[in-house]
């Protein structure tokens, strides 16, 4: 277990680089010159002056191979620089505004989890019954209703109409219920559907029969083995989910005036705050890389079946 996250580690390594290239590369070639673009959020008149001096400041006038040099130490030292906008440290602003999104992501991802899990799991045992029937319902809703605009019909419905909960912010567990519900519905119909998929191929296995044939329980067989073992796909598109929730409740955020990191983001792609979009995408790409190894680790406990020599080849 430890080689394997080792290397699963140092593996990280290169990834990160590779970003950080991307990401220098399409900030260079993007028609927004840094220096331009924080003159502009501060009202000063660029003059030409004042743009060499800025460029001086930032190290444009520097050869590329050194800006990028110094760019991977700034992010290595969690350093992005002051935002344009607010002249405050980057990674002070996004620390403090990186809790709020983490809680609504978390509150969405556990929402999903109580509700697919036992949705998706007695919809295949019945197949074709009430519950799959409903299970497909709610499935074709969250695939096609757009997220925003489910957002929307909750707050006119739940707040506007019958005045349950609130509009906007945070403060209280009734400011997580609707953007929660929003976020999570999109993940059920996946989840459902997908562990619904697994435990049909599970219970078609030989080692479902040969349990019966011993006269185990069928709960335990259920339990013990079928869940077991179906639940292992569903707990992968929770790891890519996670990530994406952590960085991309953007839209939701905005809807529901939610406090967090996603609504920060817009507001600097609007202002073209530079260090806080390099901020952005950096840490995006770390979430998604420690939560997809995160996801390995637990499938490795969660299925017998997968060799942890193998994946550590892998």
């Amino acid at each position: 277990m430890a080689t394997y996250i080792s290397k699963r580690l140092l593996a990280v390594i290169p990834i990160v680089l590779f970003a950080i290239l991307l990401m220098f590369i399409l900030i260079r070639l993007s028609p927004v010159d840094p220096a331009e673009a924080y003159l502009s959020a501060a009202h000063i008149h660029p003059t030409d002056e004042i743009l060499a001096e800025k460029r001086h400041e930032f190290g444009l006038d520097q050869p590329l191979w050194m800006q990028y040099v110094q760019t991977v130490k700034g992010i290595v030292l969690l350093d992005f620089g002051n935002s344009f906008v607010t002249n405050t440290p980057v990674w002070q602003e996004v620390a403090a505004r990186m809790p709020a999104t983490i809680q609504l992501a978390l509150s969405s991802i556990l929402l999903a989890i109580a509700i697919s899990i036992p949705l998706g799991f007695f919809s295949a045992v019945y197949k074709n019954g009430a519950i799959d029937h409903f299970s497909r319902l709610l499935s074709f809703l969250g695939a096609s209703i757009p997220q925003f605009w489910l957002g929307y019909l909750l707050i006119f419905l739940f707040s506007v109409k019958l005045d349950l909960f609130p509009v906007e912010g945070k403060g209280t567990w009734q400011h997580f219920v609707l953007p929660s519900l929003t976020l999570s519905l999109a993940l059920i119909a996946v989840y459902t559907r997908l562990l619904r998929a697994s435990v049909l191929e599970e219970l078609e296995q030989q080692y479902v029969l040969y349990a019966r044939t011993r006269g185990i329980k069928e709960k335990a067989i259920m339990g013990k083995h079928v869940l077991k073992i179906a639940i292992a796909p569903m707990m992968t598109g929770l790891g890519m989910n996670l990530g994406k929730l952590l960085t991309g409740t953007i839209i939701i955020e905005q809807v529901f005036s939610w406090p967090g990191f996603g609504r920060y983001f817009v507001e600097a792609i609007f202002n073209r705050d530079i260090p806080v979009i390099q901020c952005y995408v950096m840490l995006a790409v770390c979430l998604f890389v420690i939560c997809n190894l995160i996801v390995d680790i637990v499938q490795m406990y969660m299925d017998p079946r997968i060799s942890l020599k193998g994946r550590a080849q892998f």
